[in-house]
Order: C-alpha cells, then sequence, then structure tokens
C-alpha cells in the first residue's frame, strides 16, 4: 500500500464531507449517550435501565432492518442521510426536556433505533460507491479509527462536562453536533440516484434480506460480525454500573484499543495475513474481559479495557470477506444489514448483560458475557477460514 494512500483517499470527491459528517454524528452519540445513561442511572439506581438507555435504541434496529432497509439502496442518499441527522437531532433534543418520565425516554429512544436502521445501509452503501473497489476497506478503517479517537475524546469530554454541567445540558450539546452533520452532507455531498432500481418497500426488504441470508458463507460472516462483538458491547454497557466515577475512563480506553486494532488491520497488515486473523482477534476482544471475575480496580480493568478493544479490527476483516460475497448493487443492504443487525445484538446483549448484573454484579455479568463471546466464536470458526475461493464460487451460484 502507498505511502500516499491516506492522501488519495480524502482527496477522492466526497469522501472528506461524509467522513466529516460521520465524525459529528458519532461525536454525537458519543457525549449524548454518556449523558444519558448518568441520568437514567442517576434517577432509577439500575444497572439494567442504565445500560438499556446507552445501547437500547439498538434493540429496534432489528425492526427497522425488517422492514425499512431496502431503502438503503433505493433511496437518493445526500437527502436521506440529512433528513436522518435532523431526526436524531430533535430526539435527542426532546430527551433534554426536564422531567420527562423514563417510559418517555425508551419511547424516544424507540424511535431513535428505528430511523438509524436505514443510517448505515446509507452511508456505507454510499462510501462503497464513492471508492474504488480495492479502496473500502481502508476508507473504512480510516471511518472506524476516527471513531476510536472521537470517543477517546468525547467519552473524557462528556465526563467532565456531565460532571461540571449536567447531563441535559450535554445532551443539548449532542443535538447541536446532530444539527452539524445534517448540514455538512447537505452542503458537502452531490445529489446521486439511487443504486438500485424500484421503490423501497417491506416486501422488497424481505426479499433482498432472504436473498443474502440465503449463502452459507455470508450467513457465517454476517453472525461474526453481529454476536462475538455484540456479546462484548455488553460488558461495556456496565462500565456505568461497575465504576460509577471512573466510566468515562473505561469509555476512552475500549476507544484507544479499537483505533489501535484498526489502525493495524486498516494500514500495518498486508492483506494476506489480514484475511488470517478474522478469528484471533474476535478471541483477544473476549478473552481480557475474563479477569473481571476478579473484581480488578480501575486501572487494572482500564487495560484489560483497551487491550481487549483491539479485537474489533475483526470487523474490517468480516467486513471485506461479506463485500467480496455480495453483488454491488445490494452493497448498500449488506452492510445496512451487518450494521443493524450489530446494533440489535449490541442492544439485546446490553439488556441481557443489566439484567444480570442486577440479580448478580456488573462484574459478574461481564465475565460471563465474555465467556459467551468466546463460545460463540469458537463455533463459527470453521466456516470464517473457509478459502475465499469457494466463498467466491458459492456467491456466483447465489
Amino acid at each position: 500500500m502507498r505511502s500516499d494512500s491516506y492522501q488519495v483517499l480524502f482527496r477522492t470527491p466526497e469522501f472528506t464531507p461524509l467522513f466529516l459528517a460521520s465524525s459529528a454524528q458519532i461525536a454525537a452519540q458519543t457525549v449524548g449517550g454518556l449523558a444519558l445513561g448518568t441520568l437514567v442511572y442517576r434517577a432509577t439506581d439500575s444497572p439494567l435501565l442504565s445500560a438499556v438507555s446507552m445501547f437500547g435504541p439498538s434493540l429496534a434496529q432489528v425492526l427497522g432492518a425488517s422492514l425499512f432497509l431496502s431503502g438503503a439502496d433505493r433511496l437518493p442518499p445526500r437527502a436521506t442521510l440529512t433528513g436522518l441527522s435532523a431526526a436524531f437531532a430533535v430526539a435527542t433534543a426532546l430527551l433534554a426536556v426536564p422531567g420527562l418520565p423514563i417510559w418517555a425516554v425508551f419511547a424516544v429512544l424507540l424511535a431513535q433505533g428505528l430511523i438509524a436502521s436505514l443510517g448505515g445501509g446509507v452511508r456505507w452503501g454510499l462510501l462503497n460507491e464513492i471508492l474504488a473497489k480495492d479502496g473500502y476497506l481502508l476508507g473504512r478503517s480510516v471511518f472506524n479509527m476516527t471513531s476510536g479517537l472521537l470517543q477517546i475524546a468525547g467519552y473524557a469530554t462528556g465526563g467532565a462536562l456531565v460532571a461540571v454541567l449536567s447531563p441535559r445540558l450535554v445532551l443539548l450539546l449532542s443535538a447541536a453536533l446532530y444539527v452539524l452533520a445534517a448540514a455538512t452532507v447537505r452542503l458537502g455531498l452531490n445529489p446521486r440516484p439511487p443504486r438500485a432500481t424500484g421503490r423501497p418497500s417491506v416486501a422488497a426488504t424481505w426479499r433482498t434480506n432472504a436473498l443474502l441470508w440465503s449463502s452459507r458463507p455470508r450467513r457465517t460472516v454476517l453472525l461474526a460480525l453481529w454476536i462475538p462483538n455484540g456479546l462484548v458491547v455488553g460488558c461495556e454497557s456496565l462500565y456505568v454500573s461497575y465504576a460509577p466515577e471512573s466510566a468515562g475512563t473505561l469509555f476512552a480506553c475500549a476507544a484507544l484499543g479499537m483505533l489501535a486494532g484498526d489502525v493495524a488491520v486498516g494500514r500495518l497488515i498486508p492483506p494476506a495475513r489480514r484475511t488470517r486473523l478474522g478469528v484471533p482477534m474476535l478471541v483477544l476482544l473476549a478473552s481480557p474481559y475474563l479477569l473481571f471475575v476478579l473484581g480488578p480496580p480501575v486501572p487494572l480493568a482500564a487495560a484489560a479495557v483497551a487491550l481487549a478493544s483491539v479485537g474489533f479490527g475483526a470487523s474490517l476483516v468480516q467486513q471485506e470477506r461479506l463485500m467480496a460475497l455480495t453483488p454491488d448493487e445490494l452493497s448498500g443492504h449488506a452492510l445496512g444489514l451487518h450494521s443493524a443487525g450489530m446494533l440489535t445484538m449490541q442492544g439485546v446483549s446490553a439488556t441481557l448483560a443489566g439484567s444480570v448484573a442486577q440479580l448478580t454484579s456488573p462484574a459478574t455479568a461481564m465475565t460471563a458475557m465474555a465467556a459467551a463471546s468466546l463460545a460463540v466464536t469458537a463455533w463459527l470458526a470453521r466456516g470464517l477460514r473457509a478459502p475465499v475461493a469457494a466463498e467466491s464460487e458459492e456467491r456466483a451460484l447465489s
């Protein structure tokens, strides 16, 4: 890979505004999620409700993916991304309203999850369209690396702002960042036609989901993208209840580890070796969390969290395999299915982890979620090691 690859990437028309808009949205999600989790925990003293408030909107992704995902390739990208960011701004501002009942908070989060189910497919399908065929992984790794940096800064800054100001004011800051993302998309991207013909519909969504799911290699890759890291996000959802005064530190260390993993996979490891690292990185993703059975102090917990999060780089390896198995005209739908399924599993895992923590302790729940992630990785390992040539052949037949 040439030394000027990143320069070429940012010289690609429309990459920079899409990158900036995505960055603003990640910053909004980071500071807003921490503020909301803190607000709910202070109001309820419940690890379950705190975890679900931060990651629960992901639960609605499975419903959205079943109903709306055909729009990922059948709607104009600029208008769709602008509208989604604006809707998130309104919803986040509503969450900051004083005296909003807890049931209303979760109703708003449900609506956020439904509209977010379309966003991943539109964004990553557009990225795949903007970049050359061999540029997707590098481009996606830049998004992931920036996400890690923004989460490091966002959780640290968000934790400080929540302490100095209030969770509600931080939620309003998050809403402003969503407005910035909407404006960047509207002003920076060119209008493009949809990638696929036909009107988006529930029937079209179901047909395409069935087609993508019908291939065993694609099915294995999707499960690998959804379940192991989703279970580990269940561990992350308990940072607030595990260390209420140091949750921002733990989130920042997790983001730092994720950044290191994305840099290694996207830039440093040659493609021939990269394809063999999917399973080992999934093992790394969960293993350090087994240490939480001992209830480690915050410094040791932070080190374990940072090491584990390097394993999130496995997602890039699996996404590259997914794109090799998917026709171009379905790329947005496939990436949307990956994103929606992954976020849904994160929401399910946050709920499960919070429930176990409610009955036992956050440390016990984190250990259990890590063990479950390792078990699923072992179950999927054989399919993930299948030769790429065999997978390509099955793609052609499907």
